[in-house]
């Protein structure tokens, strides 16, 4: 009789250590995945800009790739952490990651205002005051999955998807950079390309637990149901009037 407890005890944890292996390899591979994307999509003008000859950036813009450069390394750091069982140092840099989270939100809203004021917009695309939805709308997404995730912090299982969730959806601006032809149709298509992250964060918990967990059904629920609203928000009168007045206010 003891043996078979022992036996059973000793497959509970062997099975146990494979699922966190397994855990530990998704969520460390993401991040690399997402850090990798974004420095595929801002290296010609951003972090390789001198290699690319591209021109000066405006205080504002290295800024703004400074805090959401941070967001990434802390990405790829907190996870790194966890993999490593070193909770205890994650949770201290979470206090780090409140800080630049917030910080993200008021430097990108304050971007994506002032370049549409400077008419910047994807070639090809709607106008920069149509435009302004989508960064705007990244924003929002945001603040509200990163919210969720410092609120749900002491559920692990919610708190790291819902992290990862809130990454995913601020990638359309790295995602539209890419050098693919495909990207020339505008945001249908980078939000597109976007959801594939997504859709792997699907298939992971498929795969890991009998059923999608509820943070990763809403998180994904919450950012692809934006993609489609922004676009058509962007197309009507009242937005158009919102996006003038925000751009003219702010000087």
């Amino acid at each position: 009789m003891n043996t078979q407890v022992v036996e059973k005890t000793n497959k509970t944890a062997r099975t146990g250590s494979a699922r966190r292996r397994r855990e530990h390899l998704f969520y460390t591979g993401m991040a690399i995945a997402i850090v990798g994307t974004v420095f595929a999509g801002f290296a010609p003008t951003y972090y390789l800009r001198p290699f690319f000859g591209a021109p000066p950036l405006m205080p504002l813009l290295h800024l703004h790739g400074l805090v959401f450069t941070s967001w990434m390394v802390l990405l790829l750091t907190q996870t790194t952490l966890v993999a490593a069982n070193r909770t205890d140092v994650h949770r201290c840099l979470g206090i780090a990651g409140a800080v630049i989270a917030v910080l993200m939100v008021l430097v990108g809203t304050v971007t994506a205002i002032i370049r549409a004021k400077q008419g910047a917009a994807p070639p090809g695309g709607p106008s920069p005051l149509v435009f302004l939805a989508v960064p705007l709308g990244d924003m929002l997404v945001f603040s509200i999955l990163v919210g969720a995730g410092f609120h749900f912090r002491r559920r692990q299982d919610v708190h790291k998807r819902l992290m990862l969730l809130a990454t995913v959806s601020i990638l359309p601006a790295a995602i539209a950079r890419l050098p693919f032809g495909i990207l020339k149709a505008g945001p249908p298509a980078f939000f597109a390309l976007t959801d594939i992250f997504i859709v792997a964060c699907i298939f992971y918990d498929l795969i890991a637990r009998p059923r999608i967990h509820r943070a990763t059904a809403l998180g994904a629920l919450l950012i692809v149901a934006s993609q489609p609203f922004r676009l058509i928000l962007g197309g009507t009168s009242a937005w158009m009037s919102f996006a003038t007045w925000l751009t003219q206010s702010l000087a």
